[in-house]
């Protein structure tokens, strides 16, 4: 099949249908970088952030082979898998965590602008740290979701920095000149005791945002071992159930290579890491059917800046298909939702636990 940025795919096609496989900020990124990408070798061209593979196979349909890819989601994984594998690409590339392998001699690197300010600084400062000395970094985005603090972060670790004129309110940075760099670092905060650490990027970072809290202080008494903290984001579910019952083991999932590792980091500060299982998963592929009687759930709202309904029922049926009849999923979300009558429909009956101005808890007994 020919290549075509226009033929590259969502996955799953039925998550977030307003959003499409390769945007403006992709093509002027590969525009860009073009000259770049021709006059290096196999092997120096990294990819950050790519959410479906465009940045990926458009490089590597030009020519480009040996690309090493880091893409937080499990799902940007799947989606350039899945694409690779429609055009005859999959050899061309390799994914990998954000560490020293995926960035070390680097000599062109692609990435898309994450929205999170400290999510930027630990690339940037993993490039610096690794990548090779003549090194050029093309990070674009939507202008409208773009900053001077983006622009700011990138001077923190390299000594030269343009920027694009606009085309399609899509724009590039161009860094050059690497100067110090860092290794990725999870800031930290103790709340009444509890110590949370997250890696840049994580929703809420260190905080605990007002939903988690009001699902925290409502959960029942009697939590079941094997408990699932689903969509953990930093583990504060997971680690603040274990340290309320002591005989008990949780699973914390995330589809998040960043949220995975602030978990980690989280159970372990608080010196439960023992009793915290985290994976990174897409929901709960990785779990049986009919295998856990209790799932605590802060499931994201926002399919890019939009808040909508479709990103919660597609947590809502992974959870009903994993917990045992009269098992029960306590859910935390925006009041504004119709989260209710889904909950309902696809797990079972469904009662309302607390309410604020904003969010609302629910009980929903599996049928």
């Amino acid at each position: 099949m020919t290549f075509s940025l226009d033929g590259l795919r969502r996955w799953p096609d039925h998550e977030a249908p307003e959003l499409v496989a390769t945007d403006a900020a992709d093509r002027l990124l590969l525009d860009e970088s073009a000259d770049a990408r021709a006059g290096i070798d196999d092997g120096d061209l990294v990819v950050i952030g790519d959410d479906f593979g465009a940045l990926t196979l458009g490089s590597a349909d030009a020519g480009a082979r040996g690309i090493r890819v880091h893409q937080d989601p499990l799902t940007g994984e799947r989606a350039l898998a899945a694409n690779a594998a429609a055009f005859g690409l999959t050899d061309t590339y390799r994914s990998l965590p954000l560490t020293r392998e995926v960035v070390a001699g680097a000599r062109v690197v692609l990435l898309r602008l994450p929205r999170s300010l400290a999510e930027l600084r630990d690339v940037a400062g993993l490039i610096a740290l690794y990548a090779s000395e003549d090194v050029v970094v093309y990070a674009g985005g939507r202008v409208k979701h773009m900053s001077l603090g983006m622009n700011d972060v990138l001077r923190e670790f390299f000594g030269v920095l343009d920027v694009t004129h606009a085309r399609q309110k899509s724009r590039v940075l161009i860094a050059r000149g690497p100067v110090g760099g860092r290794e990725p670092i999870a800031d930290r905060t103790e709340h009444d005791g509890l110590v949370v650490l997250a890696y840049g990027g994580v929703f809420a970072g260190t905080s605990i945002d007002i939903g988690t809290r009001l699902l925290l202080a409502h959960l029942p008494a009697d939590i079941p071992d094997g408990a699932i903290d689903y969509a953990c984001g930093s583990g504060v579910i997971a680690t603040s159930l274990v340290l309320r019952h002591p005989t008990i083991q949780v699973l914390a999932t995330d589809r998040s290579a960043a949220a995975v590792a602030s978990a980690r980091a989280t159970a372990e500060a608080n010196g439960v890491g023992d009793r915290v299982r985290v994976v990174r998963d897409d929901l709960l592929g990785m779990q049986p059917d009919a295998s856990t009687r209790f799932i605590a759930l802060n499931p994201p709202f926002h399919s890019g800046a939009a808040v909508t309904e479709d990103v919660g029922s597609r947590f809502f049926r992974d959870a009903a298909r994993v917990l045992v009849p009269g098992g029960e999923l306590w859910t935390v979300w925006n009041s504004g939702l119709p989260h209710r009558s889904a909950l309902e429909r696809v797990v079972g009956p469904t009662q309302q636990v607390a309410r604020n101005a904003k969010f609302t808890v629910t009980r929903s007994t599996r049928r």
